[in-house]
Parts: C-alpha cells; structure tokens; sequence
C-alpha cells in the first residue's frame, strides 16, 4: 500500500513535471509517460491520480493560475495609492512564478485549449474577470467611471499579448520590459481621459 501523504506529494511532483515537459516541448504534444518519467513515476501511476492528459494539464494550469493570484495578493498588499494598486497588477502579472519560460508555454497553451475544453474555459473566464475587477476597483480613482472598463480591457489584452509574443520567442523571458511596456499604455490612456496620474505609488 502507498505511504499516507504520499498522494499530495506525487500530485505535486507530477504538476511540476507536466509543467516542465510543457515547457520543453513548447506545446501540450506530450505524453502521460513523458510526464510520469520526468517525475519519477510510472505511466499506470500518473493516469491512477489524474485520469489523462487533459486532467494533468488542468491541475497544472491550476496551480500556476494560484500561484499567480498570490503574486498579486502579495503585491497589492504592499502597493501604496491607486496608481500604485494598478501597477502592483500590472507587475504581478509579469513575476517571476508567472513569466518564465515553462510558465508561458502552459499559459500559451492553455489560450488554446479554452477554445474547446470547457474546464479550460471555465478557468480562463475567472482568470480574465478576476483581473478585470482587480484593475477596475483599482483604476476608479484615477480614471472617468466610463473610460474605466476601457482602460482595464487594454491592459488584460496588453497582458495576454505579452505572453502570446514571449511564447513565441527564443529570449528569456523579461517581466519588467513587458511591464513597463504596459505601463506605458496605462500612462497614456490616463493621458487621453484627462486624468493626473498620481506621483506616489510608482
């Protein structure tokens, strides 16, 4: 019989790994073996605790979406005014849990396997509405409540962007251009509605 608590440990172990493998390869052509021999483990083993493929990645892109969203607890947490509510988000989204090279290739991925996978999509959609609301509640001080929706929808699409463009590069990965890169437009949009951008919070 498995060791008690062994079950945490090989799920653990088997996310990483299908990250890993994911992020080797560029793309979900992987095989459950793939998966179960980078972390150690036999094929029979990783389909008992997750079923298939599909259920391994979704655990993944779990996992990397909560890592995600302490980064941003962890950021805004520490950010000082609206703006600087704004750009904790921003600068979050572009982490180093979030915006690595395995990291990404999941991400990339995972766009594409919403388009038929409705436990995918599921995911995307809190993703997408959790980010929309973050940057909303923190963009209504400093933007014309109607620009506001506005404002936040470019900057999840700059976001999403970014890492479909690193996805598709052979570099490492660099948070804080793409950051900046998105910051730039945050600036600029503030700029356009009329808005004086705050000095404390950068």
């Amino acid at each position: 019989m498995p060791k008690l608590g062994m079950q945490p440990i090989r799920r653990a172990a088997l996310v990483k790994a299908t990250i890993d493998e994911i992020g080797a390869a560029g793309s979900l052509d992987v095989t459950v073996a793939q998966i179960a021999r980078r972390a150690g483990m036999s094929s029979a083993l990783a389909h008992h605790y997750f079923g298939g493929k599909e259920a391994i990645f979704l655990a993944a892109m779990r996992h990397i979406l909560a890592l995600y969203a302490a980064e941003v607890r962890g950021a805004l947490s520490a950010a000082e005014g609206p703006r600087g509510r704004v750009l904790a988000i921003i600068r979050a989204s572009f982490g180093t849990a979030s915006f690595r090279r395995e990291a990404i290739s999941a991400w990339l991925n995972f766009y594409v396997l919403a388009q038929t996978v409705p436990e995918a999509r599921r995911l995307l959609g809190i993703y997408q509405r959790r980010l929309h609301s973050n940057l909303c509640h923190a963009l209504r001080p400093l933007a014309r409540p109607a620009a506001v929706p506005e404002i936040a929808r470019g900057i999840a699409a700059l976001i999403d962007g970014a890492y479909i463009r690193e996805a598709l590069s052979a570099g490492e990965p660099d948070g804080a251009t793409a950051a900046a890169m998105v910051e730039a437009h945050l600036d600029a949009m503030l700029a356009r509605h009329g808005m004086v951008a705050e000095t404390s919070g950068n």
